[in-house]
This record gives C-alpha cells, structure tokens and sequence, in this order.
C-alpha cells in the first residue's frame, strides 16, 4: 500500500487485544495466522474452555460498544467485529458447542488439523511439535468431556456425523494413518533429528493416536446411540448459521426459490457450451468426450500439484501485468497436496510477516488418482488469483490502514466464497477460459454452488422435494447432488455429508456471488458515469474480510 500509517484508535487498540485473547484461548488459530509464541499447546475443549471463552467475547462487546469511532475504518471494525461476536453469544444460548461435531470443521479435525501450518524446518520446530502433540490427548479429553455435557443436556449431533468422523479417526490413526507417517517421516531441512527428540516425536505421534482411538470409541460406543436421526438443524438454528457464514441476513425461503432459478439458468448455459464442444451433444456427452481426452488429463498427485502451480504462476504473472496491482509478497502462492484424503480443496493465508506464503491444497480422497484439467482450471483461478489469495493475502498487506483483526481474521465464508465465484466469472470475461471445455468446467462449479443452495436450506428446513413426494432428507439430497455434478461418487457423498453436518456453509458461496454481484452493481448506479469497475475492485478489497452486510454498508460510505 502507498497510503501512510494510519494512527491507532482505541477502536484498533480493543480489536488487536481481542486477537492476543483469541490466541491465547484458541492456540490453533494463533497458529492458523502464524503467531508461534503458542504453538506448543491446545485449547481448553471441555465446557470450561468455552465459558471461558464467552467470557471474553461478553467483555469485548462491552468495549466495543462503549467505543466511539474516529473514521470509517473504525466504523468498519466496531460494526464487523460486533456482529461476530454478538453471533457467537446467539450461538452459545443455541448450545451449539455441546454437538459441535461434523465431517470437516469441527475440533475433530481442527486438532490433527493445525499439525499441517506448524513450521518443520529446524530441529527446534519438531521439539515445538513434539511438545503440542503431547498436549493432543488432554485437548482430546476436554473435547470429550464437551460432547458427554451434550448428551446429559440432549443436545446431539446427527448421527450420521458421527459414524462418519469415526470413520475418519480409524484413517488418522492406522498403520499408515498421519500420525505414524507425520512421526517416521520428521526431517528438519538439513541434517537429522537427534534420537532423543525422534524417540519423543514417536512416543508422542502413539500417543496421539491413542488419545484419537479413543475418541473414536467413544463416538461410536457412546454418542453414535444417542445421537439424533434427523439431519436437518431446522428454522430456529439454521438462520444463525446462515448469518454466520455470509455476515448478512437473508430470506431463506426467497433465497430458495432463487436457488431454484439460478441452477436451471446453469443448466441452460451448460448446455448452451455442450453443444460447441460436440455439436448435438448432451451436457453428459460433452463432459464424457472431453474425459476422454487424454491431453486434459493428469495422473497422480503429482502431476496435479506441478500443474496447479504452473497455472497459479502464470495467472498470477499475467494478472499483475494487466488487470491488478500485486504486490510483491503475495506473488508467491504454494499450491500443496494436504496430508490428508478427506475431500475438498481449500486455502490458507499468508503469515502477517509473509514468511509463510498463502497455500492453495487440495485433500485427495481414496481412490481418486485421476483429474481433469478442464474442470479444475476455475478452481486455480477461485483459491487463487483473483480469488482467495489475491483477496486474503491482499488484506494481511494493508498493514497500514488495518488491525490485526482486520487483516487476519476478519471475513465470512460468504464474503471470501463469494469473491472466489465471483472471480470465475471475471476471468471468463477476461479472456481466461475461451477455450469451450474450461468455460464448462467452470459452469460445473458453478451450478454445483447454486445445487447446494437449493439442497442446504431444503434440507436444513426440511423443504417439499422439487418432485413434489415428501420432503427433503440424505437419500434425495445424495440423487439431487448425483444428477448435479459430474463427479466421483466418493466425492459426492463426501460433499453431501459435508453439508448436513456444517449448515449454511454450502450455500454461503452462490449467494455470496449474488451479494458481491448485487453490491458491483450497486455501486455501479450510485456512481452513474464514474464508475470503474477496476477502481470498485480495488476499493472493495481494501476494506478487508468482513461481512457482507458490512461490504455494503461501507462501499455507500
């Protein structure tokens, strides 16, 4: 940024301290936005853990509140960090945390997660792994000893999430699971482990996957029998949900509907691409054709993880030369493999000094060897530029204008997810996607997204089926996402568990699309003449990750 140094406000003043609380509370989100001073140790998961953390969201409202804004950057701050952590006070009267438990973001993966972000380079920083995955079991326990509170209270989680995660933890923990391979595989980058600290890695990494078997027992001997059979969240809890995940309140009915709509304008367009690629062709001719075509194909991890990165380098040369300004330190995006085969393909920021780069991965799932560069080139261009690195990285840059919280941990999945599809749709109209093949491709995520906001809230409100026989359950969701998407079936049924078990996600994506779109065009009829659609992007991805509701508000200011 070229702007100078903004003075600190109380504003920023209270908004910094809520990150060191944060962090010190939740060391794996200090270790998430690559502050080390916590990284050898857990949380408190137990009830304790998390009244102590309400605590503190209660005694940074109060601040907050009490707190007079000194410009819009300060308005931005208090309204944004407000309306999370009030959500948070919502979400604690609902008892969310007491079934706090599904296939991909709930601390059964975030425990075994943070071990993928910690530096491994020196000898000190195995020690550093060493000494947290010590401390796993006992973070395992507090995590226990949550989900037990909910069964005395009857507050559950799905049953099917259970089964599932267990299914997960039987992966972790192995012969071959992470934890024995994270372990034998320990290298700093020059020279060897002493045996001393190899023994402990190991004795820990067993230990590890003691405590995670024991988890496992326990969500199959104990919680899976108790666990509810139902997979909707219903009216009462899902709309806090969809206010989590997007930072702006919807009608879910009309929202729906819309849904409805927005996947049958993405069939026609389909359709429309179909027929250039094999003139006559079916969408499911088309995409048969092009699979096979053995110059849009690539084998194995390996080849994947190389092609990413070629693709990822050239859009961000290219981009930086014509369409954005890049700086310097966020031209550097790792694309990585995870560790893991859990499905799902994911980004994390860079550090707030940038010594670790922005990461694009992608967790293979089992027996998935095989990929399509058509279908995946939209999705190099959504983790990374002009999607989440470019708008994530962006934000931890502007060191000058915004807090700590600001830059790296503020946002919604809708306001990121959002931007990312948003960004397809740019690089179509930019000339990146002329070839037939890769513009289908991108439409394959894109009426996957809209898929998923029809199924999400038809499931979560138990919505008619669009058949017009009962109502929307697992059985009719897994054939509306089959007849959807044009992928793995090990895929599928990841994706719909995914959305069962983690409400208001899914559809956080399209209907962030809408809500960026809708605020382009917004701005587009207040500015009349004058408006730029480059100056609009700038100007909205220098406010940071916020809410949506918020990125509206403040493009009028």
């Amino acid at each position: 940024m070229t702007d100078a140094p903004r003075n600190p406000t109380p504003i920023d003043a209270i908004a910094d301290a809520w990150v060191d609380t944060l962090a010190e509370i939740s060391p794996t989100t200090a270790t998430y936005i690559g502050r080390s001073e916590f990284n050898d140790r857990y949380g408190d998961y137990s009830p304790d853990g998390h009244a102590q953390y309400i605590g503190a969201v209660r005694d940074t409202i109060s601040k907050l509140e009490s707190a007079q804004p000194v410009d819009a950057i300060d308005a931005v701050t208090q309204e944004d960090l407000l309306r999370e952590l009030k959500l948070d006070v919502e979400l604690d009267d609902a008892r969310w945390h007491l079934r706090d438990l599904n296939v991909i973001a709930s601390p059964a993966q975030d425990i075994r997660q943070v071990f993928d972000l910690m530096p491994t380079s020196t000898v000190d920083d195995w020690s550093v792994v060493a000494t947290r995955m010590r401390a796993l079991p006992a973070a395992i326990e507090g995590y226990v000893e949550t989900l037990k509170e909910g069964i005395a209270q009857g507050v559950v989680p799905a049953r099917r999430q259970v089964v599932e995660v267990a299914t997960q933890i039987a992966r972790y923990t192995s012969d071959t699971g992470f934890f024995t391979e994270f372990a034998g595989d320990a290298a700093p980058e020059s020279g060897q482990l002493p045996a001393s600290l190899a023994r402990e890695l190991a004795d820990s990494a067993n230990a590890a996957r003691v405590a995670y078997d024991a988890l496992g027992r326990f969500l199959t001997g104990e919680l899976a029998p108790v666990a509810t059979e139902k997979d909707a969240v219903g009216r009462e809890v899902y709309p806090l949900h969809s206010r989590r995940f997007l930072g702006a309140t919807i009608d879910l009915d009309e929202t729906y509907e819309w849904g409805v709509e927005e996947l049958a304008r993405m069939v026609a367009e389909q359709e429309a691409i179909a027929n250039e690629i094999l003139p006559g062709a079916t969408v499911e001719e088309a995409v048969a054709f092009l699979e096979n075509d053995p110059a849009r194909k690539l084998h194995g991890t390996e080849e994947l993880q190389q092609w990413m990165q070629v693709t990822s380098d050239r859009a961000v040369a290219e981009l930086g030369a014509t369409h954005f300004d890049i700086p310097e330190p966020i031209r550097r995006l790792e694309c990585m493999i995870a560790p893991t085969r859990e499905g799902g393909i994911y980004y994390t920021g860079p550090t707030d000094d940038f010594s670790r780069p922005g990461r694009m991965w992608w967790s293979v799932p089992e027996g998935v060897n095989d990929f399509d560069t058509w279908r995946e080139l939209t999705t190099v261009y959504h983790e990374g530029v002009p999607g989440h690195h470019l708008q994530i990285a962006q934000a931890v840059y502007n060191r000058a204008q915004l807090n700590s919280w600001r830059r790296l941990l503020a946002g919604t999945s809708g306001h990121a997810e959002g931007w990312a599809l948003y960004a397809e749709r740019l690089m179509e109209q930019l000339g990146f996607l002329d070839d037939p093949a890769d513009r289908l491709g991108m439409l394959d995520g894109q009426r996957m997204r809209a898929a998923r906001v029809v199924l999400d809230i038809g499931v979560h409100l138990e919505k008619p089926r669009l058949s017009g026989d009962g109502v929307w359950d697992h059985d009719y969701a897994l054939d509306f996402m089959r007849r959807n998407v044009n992928m793995s079936d090990e895929f599928v049924q990841f994706e719909v568990n995914r959305y069962l078990g983690w409400p208001g996600q899914a559809p956080s994506y399209k209907v962030g699309q809408r809500i960026w779109e809708q605020a382009r065009d917004e701005d587009r009829d207040r500015r009349g003449d004058a408006f730029d659609i480059k100056d609009f992007h700038k100007r909205a991805l220098d406010i940071g990750g916020v809410g949506l509701d918020t990125l509206r508000s403040a493009l009028k200011s």
